[in-house]
């Protein structure tokens, strides 16, 4: 239950409550100083609900408002973390970065469009508090980049404007406002200060205060001025940096150490080493040269793909044997940063992010310290269109330059500087976005020493998304509209075509939620002819409301495109929005059929699969549509522009397929955690999931399924059948105390017999047909376990293993299974019998094998004999009786899913001598979970509406578009030219993957082969899907040249066309007269 706020009272009252779910109680204190405040546990629960009531704003100065946070049920420990909730962030920061999150009190001055990005992502990424700091009013003019603004606010201060909605994001942060003028002693409060619109004169000043306090308080100057964009960062004179990139240290398995000064270290050849020279590493599980293994970080260096030298001398180590692990050390970083009012005069190297641009980040510093200067001197920014403003602003910059001496720029570019000053009012909310995600990672480096500071300056422009004809003055008047910021960059003739633009977005997850709300924003599909369209077969789940920003805990469970659409919907009243909840793919093409894509002016990828994107990527292709296309990865993100005719798409190049272990290491001779996951996730499914669903399968329809198994009459089937047996007859759980047999025999079974038989099959000193040692690295050898209920991990194996068999058999579960007593003297009843390993056991070692069922030629026999015995099993059922499937499923943490696999890993592990996890670990390798924070999300977001100002423009050339890859943890920024499409050419024709052929009046096959035949081509072989149509080898097939295309398609590929298609597309294969095949594109039949 969430505290409410009492009537008539303006504090949020002590009192108690009891939590139903346990015993720990629950106090709610007012608070008088949101800084000095504890943490509040952050572990929501998913069924609270939230009333507008919770907010309790303390205001009667008119200065300052506190918002309480509503209280989460459970432990309020300050150093709780919500992995529900937190979970793919938890993926990218650890829990050690998530606490010092956690502890850090930000405040972001200045709360237009980029502070309130800013806070954002900081609040989703959940400190322990927020200040938002602001003296100005809300304008309309605001609403062009300030989300959480609406026309009602105009008037109202900013930042007490900015408070409900920016609450509303997570409770668990503390979020006050402060109203005036800020000084200095203030900002001791705070362990990062953010400002977003200050003087360099004032900001100089404060940054003095922040680098010279003890302990230093970190300080970032951003701006977002038009097309331009600045971040300064300073987090003191010695900042540690804890881990510079975020990445796994990197690992390897030793083949041989030589005796040596160096030593030359030789690895198998497994996977290719990452190590790099001056890295430094250490050894472990060395057999023979022990002395490597005492812990010592030691130096590498002449680093190859699988080998390295070490610098140490080891001719007097002991001679190495056999195993061991290296391991890099991941050493901390210092960096001296220099304050403001010395960076400003020497700024050191530029942080790049377009080579083309070599050369524009000085300019640019020029340019926003003229900036400064011109506000200074005439109290206000320049105006749109005024060539007089922009001649006083190169005419400050030119000063600027003249005093740099031999760093002065050659070419001060009177063209940059005037459309920076045209624009240098507005804040756009595409450049908002980004550096508002730029901004947030740096603010959770100053206060986690996670990832690698911004050091010191980054300038950006994106003059590139100008409306490529010139603007007339008169273009960039304000019309006393929300978009009037937006007009003075752009133009009112290119907000029109935003509002009329027809835009598909597709997936409305964390990217969906965040271009949702930037094309609500900039007024695209606003307009009386634009609509856009939104889908996404998802609902809304607990751990999505981290970053997935347009969702609360009360929408757990509804559909993710129906809530983000209202939620951008009360954004800006005027978008066109529809919402469905359609999976795009080949079985909706009726939904989004052609005269749907034929409207479209635009596409939106926010998917989170490839299959997905190469579907949509070939649907723009056909339609010939722009599709902008965009990814995230922890703190990695892409963009790429898929423009008709002038770049390839999106399917033109591919990533190189994820390495898979071969199944037999999986099964038999893992030697990481990864592989003892993999096994364990298998074995979840097989035991949970596919073995109750076959049972169901065959009581389902006995005679049916008993036939569909003879007929396979292979290995798998004879296991299918066995494993239904089992399930029915020698493994049937009709009581708790039979899930808790059946979960001991399965540890005996999993982790103390198959152990046994395979070191009987392949003992220690084994060899392999060449003589060979057969245990050497990778494999590992392995020892069976002992169990005991005094091992908790062994005891939590049963437990969980029990309970979710229980539930496949539909048998209550006692509540006494969690007293660890009388689970122990359940565990004891269990008789466990001896086992003896066999001769003759074939285990597989074959890593090209895809299975591990052996094949027999009694298969047949032994499957009639299984189906007489389940016969049997089948009569002594209750009636009705089926078993209960039980679907994996990761982000519930109550399910004990996670719990088995854990568990079972864990004590695969065990057997192997391989590093455990926990639970943590567990779920996002056996849960595949993709790392995800809002800060890259919100940048690759802000990236693509750049680009979509160009495509709605519609005159831009190929070399005006960017594609981007850029990683905030390094940081790393990435852009560059779109490649082109590539061209085939014949006589004088041309064409690129982009190009369809479109032959219309239904013609017959030998009018196609003849209109191909007129442009040099000789058409020997049409098909239609995977059905041939034609191919001038098969004589019989000359007699279809006088019917109809589309007959010969449904006659032969028995095409089933719908009515709303009035076309169908072939395949022609041709030559030319020289007998070269020559690749045409797609050829469409229209015979509607």
């Amino acid at each position: 239950m969430l505290p409410r706020k009492r009537e008539g009272q303006g504090d949020v009252v002590e009192g108690e409550t009891e939590n139903n779910n346990n015993s720990n109680t629950i106090k709610y204190v007012s608070v008088t100083s949101p800084v000095k405040r504890h943490r509040i546990s952050d572990t929501a629960a998913a069924d609270s609900t939230v009333n507008d009531d919770t907010f309790a704003i303390r205001n009667s100065s008119g200065s300052s408002s506190v918002v309480e946070p509503a209280m989460a049920p459970g432990d309020s420990n300050h150093n709780d973390i919500d992995e529900d909730l937190h979970s793919r962030q938890l993926a990218v920061y650890g829990r050690e970065t998530m606490r010092r999150l956690f502890a850090s009190n930000v405040l972001v001055s200045g709360m237009q469009g980029l502070g309130a990005e800013i806070a954002k992502n900081l609040i989703l990424a959940g400190v322990k508090s927020v200040t938002l700091h602001d003296e100005g009013v809300v304008e309309l003019w605001d609403l062009s980049s300030n989300f959480v603004f609406s026309e009602d606010d105009v008037g109202k201060n900013r930042a007490l404007a900015s408070v409900q909605k920016l609450q509303e994001l997570n409770n668990a942060v503390v979020i006050s406002t402060l109203t005036t003028k800020l000084t200095k002693e203030q900002l001791s409060n705070f362990q990062a200060v953010v400002f977003t619109d200050i003087s360099l004169e004032k900001a100089i000043e404060f940054n003095d205060y922040c680098h010279n306090h003890q302990p230093p308080i970190s300080f970032i100057k951003s701006e977002v001025r038009g097309l331009f964009g600045t971040v300064f960062c300073d987090f003191g004179p010695e900042f540690t940096v804890f881990d510079v990139d975020g990445e796994e240290p990197h690992t390897g398995i030793i083949a041989s150490i030589s005796n040596d000064n160096p030593a030359l270290v030789s690895c198998v050849d497994d996977e290719r080493l990452e190590f790099q020279d001056g890295d430094l590493v250490v050894f472990s599980e060395v057999h023979g040269m022990t002395e490597l293994n005492d812990g010592k970080p030691r130096k590498i260096k002449s680093a190859r793909p699988y080998s390295f030298t070490l610098e140490e001398d080891t001719t007097a180590f002991g001679t190495y044997v056999k195993g061991g692990i290296v391991t890099q050390v991941k050493q901390p970083k210092v960096l001296n940063f220099k304050p403001l009012r010395d960076a400003v005069k020497e700024p050191g190297d530029f942080l790049l992010s377009d080579f083309a641009k070599f050369d524009r980040p000085l300019l640019l510093h020029i340019a926003f310290q003229a900036l400064d200067k011109f506000i200074s001197d005439f109290g206000c920014f320049p105006v749109a269109g005024s060539e007089e403003d922009a001649q006083k602003l190169a005419s400050i910059a030119a000063n600027i330059n003249e005093c740099l001496g031999e760093g002065e720029v050659e070419d001060i570019n009177p063209k940059l500087l005037r459309q920076f000053a045209f624009g240098a009012k507005a804040v756009l909310n595409p450049m908002a976005a980004m550096f508002g995600g730029i901004v947030g990672q740096e603010v959770v480096k100053a206060c986690s020493g996670k990832f690698h500071p911004l050091f010191q300056f980054f300038y950006f422009d994106s003059v590139e998304s100008l409306p490529a004809e010139p603007l007339d003055p008169s273009d960039f008047k304000p019309l006393n509209s929300r978009y009037d910021a937006q007009i003075s960059v752009f133009g009112s003739k290119l907000q029109k075509k935003l509002e009329d633009a027809k835009v598909f977005m597709v997936g409305s997850g964390a990217l969906g939620c965040e271009f949702l709300k930037n094309l609500a924003l900039m007024g695209v599909s606003c307009g009386s002819q634009g609509k856009l369209t939104i889908t996404d077969d998802d609902v809304i789940e607990k751990s999505n409301l981290s970053r997935q920003f347009l969702f609360r805990d009360w929408n757990i469970g509804q559909a993710k495109s129906t809530v983000a659409a209202s939620a951008a919907a009360s954004i800006n009243p005027r978008l066109k929005i529809e919402a469905l909840q359609n999976r795009v793919g080949p079985e909706t093409e009726g939904v989004f059929n052609d005269t749907f894509w034929e409207k479209l002016t635009v596409v939106i990828n926010a998917l989170d699969n490839v299959n997905a994107r190469l579907y949509v990527d070939q649907r723009c292709l056909y339609f010939q549509k722009p599709l902008l296309e965009s990814g995230t990865l922890g703190a990695k993100c892409n963009t790429q522009m898929v423009i008709p005719h002038l770049t390839e798409n999106y399917g033109a190049s591919r990533d190189p397929p994820e390495k898979q272990a071969p199944m037999c290491t999986v099964h038999s001779f893992p030697h990481n955690i990864d592989h003892c996951l993999t096994w364990a996730r298998s074995e979840f499914e097989g035991l949970l999931e596919k073995t109750p669903a076959e049972v169901n399968a065959y009581l389902s329809n006995p005679v049916e399924y008993a036939t569909s198994m003879k007929n396979a009459g292979d290995a798998q089937a004879k296991d299918n059948l066995e494993r239904v047996l089992e399930c029915l007859d020698r493994e049937k759980c009709e009581t708790f105390q039979d899930c808790i047999t059946w979960a001991r025999l399965r540890f005996e079974d999993y982790f103390v017999n198959r152990v046994k038989q395979l070191i009987f099959t392949f003992p220690e000193e084994a060899a392999t047909s060449t003589g060979a040692p057969f245990w050497s690295a990778p494999k590992r050898f392995p020892h069976p376990l002992q169990f005991s209920a005094a091992d908790t991990s062994h005891l939590n194996f049963i437990i969980a293993a029990s309970i979710l068999r229980a539930e496949t058999f539909g048998i209550s579960v006692p509540d006494w299974v969690k007293n660890p007593k009388m689970l122990s003297e359940a565990v004891d009843k269990v008789i466990v019998p001896d086992f003896q390993p066999r001769e003759g056991v074939k285990i597989e070692t074959d890593e090209k094998a895809a299975s591990l069922s052996t094949a027999s030629v009694d298969d047949a026999a032994v499957i009639n004999e299984l189906l007489l015995k389940l016969e049997l099993c089948r009569n002594n059922l209750p009636s009705g009786f089926r078993m209960k499937p039980i679907s994996f499923e990761k982000d519930d943490d109550t399910n004990y899913h996670m719990d088995l696999i854990a568990g079972l890993a864990n004590m695969r592990a065990r057997n192997y001598s391989i590093p455990e996890v926990d639970k943590l670990k567990a779920k996002f390798i056996a849960g595949r979970i993709i790392p995800a924070i809002a800060t890259s999300t919100a940048m690759a977001t802000g990236l693509v509406c750049l680009e979509l100002y160009k495509v709605l423009d519609g005159a831009h050339k190929v070399e005006d578009y960017r594609n981007t890859f850029a990683n905030l943890a390094l940081p790393l920024f990435s852009m560059a030219e779109p490649v082109p499409p590539k061209v085939m050419k014949h006589r004088d024709m041309s064409w690129t993957v982009w190009d369809r052929w479109i032959l219309k009046d239904n013609p017959t096959l030998r009018e196609l082969i003849q209109w191909l035949k007129d442009k040099g081509l000789n058409a020997y072989s049409i098909s239609y899907g995977s059905c041939l149509l034609f191919n001038s080898m098969f004589p019989r097939h000359k007699e279809r040249l006088d019917k109809k295309v589309v007959d010969v398609a449904r006659e032969i590929a028995k095409a089933e066309l719908p009515p709303y298609r009035s076309h169908l597309d072939v395949v022609v294969a041709c030559e030319d007269d020289d007998d070269n095949d020559i690749d045409i594109p797609q050829v469409s039949i229209y015979y509607g």
